[in-house]
């Protein structure tokens, strides 16, 4: 990826790379300079960080949160799962259903940056988006597959990218799914991602979850090779480099079957949706492309375009998640 220039973003969708350039930076600081050199590195990012809108409230809140003291969580929640690390926060997410579940994450505090992030990402080739926040379009996945519970009915699922794994929780806790898998590249990400499960084991009944390390650019181990009946991913059309990887993940982990469907919830993001999709056709695969996919997302997405304080940056190229199905 060509390395960002110094100047701020002139539009959104320069962010998403200007955020990736700021890790390289700060790890390349860390490895070659002085820790003088670093220090001005690092205050350097800080400057760029507020360029670079990351509040998890500029979004379609389609899944009730709060953000909650751990030490007032009274629930049959395991707690002694969710971890003691000073730059935690935790979030209780009700889910939009008649009994009203609750789940509760720990997720990493938004404006922390640590260097040993830039090591992760440099050493395992992978991005630390994941760390960020929940984006707006996992939580729009997570409501989506609620509103679709029949779909997920006995059916053995996997999330690819997936953050610290809301949509993969949500349907594991909201779905009579048969077994949910949650991935991530990154193995921060998945540390978090089965602590959250580990915590959360009550809300999941007789549903099997678990985590999983799963890179798009690697090979896959047989055992899940052609094994999933449901993909599901949200926003992981972000970095074009691994596009080709990621289509060819869709088509090793998918069932052959005509009743076989990836679930991706994406913005266009200017052409790098377009360009994921162009992998998908050469390799075989087919896909269609939904608009407005639900009323209550829909109704959102006007409010946001016609102008709303809760996201007052909203832009459909950047932030509106399309619905698209990719199949056999």
């Amino acid at each position: 990826m060509e390395e960002e220039k110094d100047n701020p973003p002139s539009s959104l969708s320069a962010k998403p790379s200007l955020r990736w350039g700021i890790l390289r930076k700060a790890f390349l600081s860390r490895d070659n300079s002085s820790h003088t050199d670093t220090t001005t590195a690092t205050s350097e990012m800080g400057e760029k960080l507020k360029l670079i809108s990351r509040k998890t409230g500029q979004g379609f809140n389609l899944i009730k949160s709060q953000l909650i003291n751990k030490n007032k969580i009274t629930s049959t929640l395991d707690e002694q799962h969710l971890g003691d690390e000073s730059n935690d926060i935790y979030v209780s997410y009700t889910l939009p259903l008649d009994t009203a579940p609750t789940l509760i994450m720990s997720q990493r505090v938004e404006n922390h940056v640590s260097l040993n992030d830039f090591e992760i990402c440099n050493k395992y080739n992978i991005d630390n988006t994941g760390l960020v926040c929940n984006w707006p379009s996992e939580d729009v996945l997570a409501y989506f597959c609620l509103t679709h519970a029949d779909k997920f009915r006995s059916k053995r699922i996997i999330e690819l990218g997936a953050g610290y794994g809301l949509a993969g929780l949500v349907i594991a806790a909201g779905t009579d799914v048969s077994e949910v898998v949650v991935s991530d590249g990154n193995p921060q990400v998945v540390d978090y991602i089965q602590r959250n499960i580990n915590a959360n084991s009550a809300a999941f009944a007789d549903t099997k979850v678990k985590s999983m390390m799963l890179h798009w650019n690697q090979e896959q181990v047989p055992e899940v090779l052609n094994t999933f009946d449901i993909i599901v991913a949200s926003d992981c059309t972000f970095f074009k480099e691994f596009h080709e990887g990621l289509a060819k993940t869709v088509k090793s982990l998918l069932k052959v079957s005509e009743a076989s469907e990836a679930i991706f919830l994406s913005p266009k993001r200017g052409n790098s949706l377009d360009k994921f999709l162009e992998k998908v056709n050469e390799i075989g695969m087919h896909y269609s492309i939904t608009e407005n996919y639900d009323k209550e997302v829909w109704q959102q997405h006007q409010k946001f375009l016609q102008g709303d304080d809760s996201w007052p940056n909203y832009e459909k190229d950047h932030s509106y998640p399309l619905l698209v199905s990719i199949t056999f």
